[in-house]
């Protein structure tokens, strides 16, 4: 009878624990790089990851984070306004990213360009398994951003920086 009321109590404790008492550990945030001003320099911050922690889940939510960019009181690069990201999948250790077409009226021609997939690069590489970044706009590979500043027809690695 004894063990009994220990297995119960130790199920209900566990019960508890993970229903309230679940204390956030490294793997419940994410860090985001943004690029600030001088194109070379990163910057980063944390972002508190949701319920969901599946490697897609965790890479599109990493992704939207970069394309809205650090604090507005930070001094950064950032991606032309209306870009999202449509999806986010993973092939192996490449994620590729699906961005909305707004990404091709970036006006800060070849800086720009480089620093904002910089950031995303640096983001998404940081997270467990993914080694490269493929970039499709509007659900189509190009082979240059419309400024032809940063060839896209192969995946991005932090090596490109």
């Amino acid at each position: 009878m004894l063990v009994i009321a220990f297995v119960f109590a130790v199920a209900v404790g566990a019960t508890f624990f993970a229903l309230h008492g679940r204390k956030q550990t490294a793997s419940d945030h994410v860090t985001v790089y943004y690029t600030e001003f001088d194109g070379r320099t990163l910057g980063s911050y944390a972002v508190t990851l949701g319920a969901a922690h599946d490697p897609a889940s965790v890479a599109f939510y990493a992704a939207v984070q970069t394309l809205a960019g650090p604090p507005a009181n930070v001094r950064a690069v950032r991606f032309p306004p209306g870009t999202f990201a449509h999806r986010v999948t993973i092939d192996g250790s490449t994620a590729i990213v699906d961005l909305s077409g707004a990404i091709k009226q970036g006006a800060g021609g070849s800086f720009a360009e480089l620093a904002e997939f910089k950031s995303l690069v640096w983001t998404l590489t940081a997270l467990p398994g993914i080694a490269s970044v493929r970039v499709k706009v509007d659900g189509a590979p190009l082979v240059t951003l419309p400024g032809g500043h940063l060839e896209l027809d192969e995946p991005l690695t932090r090596a490109n920086w």
